[in-house]
Order: C-alpha cells, then sequence, then structure tokens
C-alpha cells in the first residue's frame, strides 16, 4: 500500500518511457553521451513530459549495468527523497546503476558503497568521522602550506609561458594535502615520489569512465560507446598502481590504522578503505571542485575579486591572521563558496533504491514510486531550480550573504543539505565541513596574494579545465 499524498497535491502516473528492451536503454544512452548531451538529455524530457519527475534509462547500461531504469527527480522540492534513509537504500549505487570490480578496493566494500543499516558502515563512518576530527588542528597549517607551493609553481609557469595551468599545481598539492593529513608525511619522500596524483587519476579513470566521453571526434562515437560503456572495465590495466597507493598508505599511516584496528576494524580492510577516501573521495573530489570554484569566481570578473580581496585582508588584519574564527567572519567569501557549490555541484548525481512504497512531491504534483525502485537525482538542475532561487543560471557571490543564508536548505551537493551534518545514520559526506573550509582557505590565500586573475576554461570529462591567462599581485602583502 501507498502512504497517502499530500492532499494540496494531485497524484500523478510518473510520465515516461525506457522504450524497447535492451534498444531503449542503449538509445537513451546515446542521446545521453553524443546526440544530446547531460543537460540537453535532461531538459528536453522534462519540457516533452511536462514534469521534473519521470522515467529514463541512465547510462552505463547493456551490457555493465543490469538494471538501467530510473525515475529521475530535477527539482528542489523531490531531489532531497534520496537522502532519507528511512526511505531509500544506499546499497551499492555510489557509482549509479553499476558497481565497479571490487578487485578496485582490494575485494571489499568500501564504507562509500554501503548503506547506513550494514554494521560496518557504523564502524567505518565513525573511524573517519573520528580520525578528521582529530586533525582538526592541522586543517588550516598544513593546506595553507600546499597551497604556498601552488601558488608558487603558477607563478614560475606563468614567468615562462605567460599562462599556466591551474589543474596539473592544484591536483599535486590535492593529494600532497591529503596525504600528509593523513599519513603526516610528504608523499615524495615515500616510494610514490611524484607519481601520486598520476596513479590515482588512472585507477580512478577506469572505474568511472563507464559514465564520461573522451573526446574523440563524432563519426567514432560508435567506436567509444563500444570501448567504455558496454563492457566492464577491467582491473588489471592499474594493478600495479593500485598496489602502490596501497603500499604507501599502509607504510606512512601507522596511528590512523592502528586507531581503526582498536575499534575492531580489520587493518587490511581499513587501508583500503582509507585508499578510497583519501583517493576517490577526497583527491578526486578537490580535482574536480577546485578547479570548477576557480573556473566561476575567475569568469565573475575584476568587481567581485575586489570586493572578496577588501573583506579577506580587513578580516585577516583585524583578526591577526588567518584563523577558523576569522574564517568565520568572511561572509562573502562564505557566500561564493556556497553559489558555486549550487551552480555547478561537484558530484551532479545521486541514486538510491526505494526500500518500500512511497511517494513522492515535486512543486506540482505527487507522485507513487514502488518499493525497489531506483531514484536517480541530476543535481547541477535540483540546485538551480528556478522556482527556489532568482537567476537560477547566473553566479551570484552574494546570494547567500544575510537573509539569502535561509536559501542554504537547497544547496544539496554533500549527499545532503548544507544546513545538515554528517552522522553514521546518513550518507552525508564525512568531510563536507572541510571542503567548505579548504574552499574558503584557496579563495583566502588568493586573494592575499593578488588582486585579480583572468582565466580560459574547457570541458574535461569530469570538471573543467582552468588556464590562468592573467595574475595581478597585491600592492602589499607586509600585513598578512
Amino acid at each position: 500500500m501507498f502512504p497517502t499524498p499530500s492532499e494540496a497535491l494531485p497524484l500523478k502516473p510518473i510520465p515516461g518511457s525506457y522504450g524497447l528492451p535492451l534498444f531503449g536503454a542503449i538509445k537513451d544512452r546515446l542521446d545521453y553521451f553524443y546526440n544530446q548531451g547531460k543537460d540537453e538529455f535532461f531538459s528536453t524530457r522534462a519540457k516533452k513530459y511536462q514534469s521534473t519527475v519521470f522515467k529514463t534509462n541512465m547510462p552505463p547500461g547493456p551490457f555493465i549495468a543490469q538494471n538501467p531504469k530510473v525515475i529521475a527527480v530535477l527539482d528542489a522540492i523531490s531531489f532531497p527523497v534520496l537522502f532519507d534513509t528511512s526511505k531509500i537504500e544506499k546499497f551499492d549505487v555510489l557509482d549509479g546503476t553499476y558497481l565497479p570490480s571490487l578487485s578496485f578496493t582490494g575485494g571489499h566494500r568500501v564504507c562509500a558503497y554501503l548503506d547506513p543499516s550494514e554494521p560496518n558502515h557504523t564502524s567505518l563512518k565513525s573511524f573517519f568521522m573520528s580520525v578528521l576530527a582529530s586533525k582538526h588542528s592541522d586543517f588550516v597549517p598544513l593546506f595553507r602550506t600546499c597551497l604556498s607551493q601552488m601558488f608558487v609553481d603558477i607563478e614560475d609557469e606563468m614567468g615562462s609561458k605567460k599562462t599556466a595551468s591551474f589543474n596539473d599545481p592544484s591536483d599535486a598539492m590535492s593529494f600532497n594535502f591529503v596525504f600528509r593529513l593523513f599519513c603526516g608525511k610528504d608523499p615524495s619522500k615515500t616510494k610514490l615520489g611524484s607519481e601520486g596524483p598520476a596513479a590515482v587519476d588512472k585507477w580512478l579513470g577506469l572505474q568511472l569512465v563507464p559514465l564520461a566521453t573522451l573526446g574523440f571526434p563524432k563519426f567514432l562515437k560508435h567506436f567509444e560507446d563500444l570501448l567504455i560503456h558496454t563492457f566492464p572495465i577491467p582491473f588489471f590495466p592499474v594493478k600495479s598502481d593500485y598496489k602502490k597507493l596501497y603500499d604507501a598508505f599502509y607504510a606512512s599511516s601507522g596511528s590512523v590504522l592502528d586507531k581503526a584496528e582498536s575499534l575492531g576494524i580489520d587493518r587490511d580492510e581499513a587501508c583500503h578503505n582509507l585508499v578510497f577516501i583519501a583517493g576517490f573521495n577526497a583527491y578526486g573530489g578537490m580535482k574536480a571542485w577546485f578547479p570548477t570554484l576557480i573556473k566561476w569566481v575567475g569568469q565573475a570578473g575584476e568587481k567581485l575579486h575586489s570586493q572578496l580581496a577588501n573583506e579577506i585582508r580587513t578580516v585577516v588584519k583585524e583578526e591577526g591572521g588567518v584563523s577558523f574564527q576569522a574564517l568565520e567572519k568572511m561572509t562573502l567569501t562564505k557566500s561564493v563558496v556556497y553559489e558555486a557549490l549550487r551552480i555547478e555541484p561537484g558530484v551532479p548525481f545521486q541514486y538510491g533504491k526505494a526500500k518500500e512504497d512511497i511517494v513522492i512531491n515535486s512543486h506540482d504534483a505527487a507522485y507513487e514510486i514502488k518499493k525497489g525502485e531506483m531514484i536517480f537525482g541530476y543535481q547541477p538542475f535540483a540546485t538551480k531550480d528556478p522556482k527556489i532561487f532568482d537567476h537560477a543560471e547566473e553566479f551570484v557571490g552574494h546570494r547567500f550573504v544575510g537573509e539569502g543564508e535561509n536559501l542554504l536548505k537547497y544547496v544539496y551537493w554533500s549527499n545532503g543539505r548544507e544546513t545538515e551534518d554528517p552522522t553514521v545514520g546518513n550518507k552525508q559526506c564525512p568531510g563536507k565541513d572541510l571542503v567548505v573550509l579548504l574552499s574558503r582557505l584557496l579563495l583566502v590565500d588568493l586573494f592575499l596574494r593578488y588582486d585579480t586573475f583572468t582565466v580560459e576554461t574547457a570541458v574535461l570529462p569530469f570538471g573543467s579545465s582552468v588556464t590562468i591567462t592573467s595574475l595581478i599581485k597585491a600592492t602589499s602583502t607586509s600585513l598578512w
């Protein structure tokens, strides 16, 4: 039996179609990747069905995913059902309708694949939350140390080439920070040397490539589709890279792994989970997110840059340095980070299966979803819902200043609302607050050093490529 829908909204059947078996899923996959692209794929269907809730197939489909059928939710009202673990099961849905070979994670279902109802989820998430809490005092000084080297590398490249890639030094900085945070040593002092980012990139790439395109010419789209979207991707090409990562973390994170054992977690399992959270969640997230943040701030222009620089420098001077207390006083800086997370969330997709027959609401109607049906949320549409946000498609830096803070409950980037906190009973990112903190620190150090900058951008399979085309140094940095 379905629960009673809201009396204020009409109960409607879910529109849409899965098409013919096999062929419908392949057609949707070709539309998604090649004929339309992600945003047009969803917008044309929402327009066709006059609904932000509809049936469709999601890639990769045959023969990687057994069942590509989903119910898509694209608005800010229906989307949060994906956070309700009393109604939604999160068993093996991190990557959507398929699960990469467990060889990529040492044979373990790591915490990200577990539903909160599974006992291992509680122990592993508790472990990671306690580790992050124990590292709290290291966040600001360690990240700023890593940022300093990143800016040196960018300036060196600007000096020789007049432009500089942001992505490459950002990747190196991110891996350096993550490894030093968890392991307490510079990764270059381990057997990884400088190969850490490249090793993680290859390991990540093979797990996620069924959800991407490689940028082949259009006449090769069927070849690319056959190559990366049709059959499961094997682990063996990155076996040696993963072993290097595992060995480096195992040898260097003794105190962290000791803590895991004290909590009853097997040391080997803890290390594979550590590699995943450090490589996939943390480094992988930063790899996509930091260029996205710099892209939007760079494109916002000199007026916003001047406002950010003024706020940051004034607060740092008043507080006598960069501290947690100082960061909390930077209201515009906080808003800019939230606005970037709103307009282009680092993780665009969320999935979950209905645990029971449920009714969900959109702005306009109620819909029945049956037990076992997969629900899919396309986050960039939900967080750019025009019925919630004015000028939803525009980057508005001050959007969340003052009364605008009331809209933070509609910022969903972390597998939960920005106004909620991760717990062992939900699937919200345990490093949610750390991501926001590091994003603020990136802007703080950027505008302590520079007055303004310009960028050129391009689309990557995941995230954006950012090239810094000009970089104007601050006239004085003596006060900070």
